[in-house]
């Protein structure tokens, strides 16, 4: 029974690009450990972006960082 945990930041994923990610995760544990689809979990987390850290900065000035570069 797998368990699959998607983060994102919260940027306006869609209902359709979250479906996406569902079916895509699901055919990969299908396709590569030849599990269950029926018994698959996929759960999908959006986090806000001043709760999202990288490259030991909030995502936003790690971003704006990369830009100016």
């Amino acid at each position: 029974m797998p368990y699959v945990n998607i983060k994102v930041t919260r940027e306006s994923v869609t209902r359709e690009q979250k479906s996406a990610l569902i079916k895509g995760a699901t055919g990969l544990l299908v396709d590569i450990l030849g599990k269950d689809p029926a018994t698959t979990f996929v759960v999908i987390d959006e986090v806000d972006l001043e709760d999202w850290g990288v490259g030991g900065m909030p995502v936003q000035q790690y971003r704006d960082t990369l830009r100016k570069g």
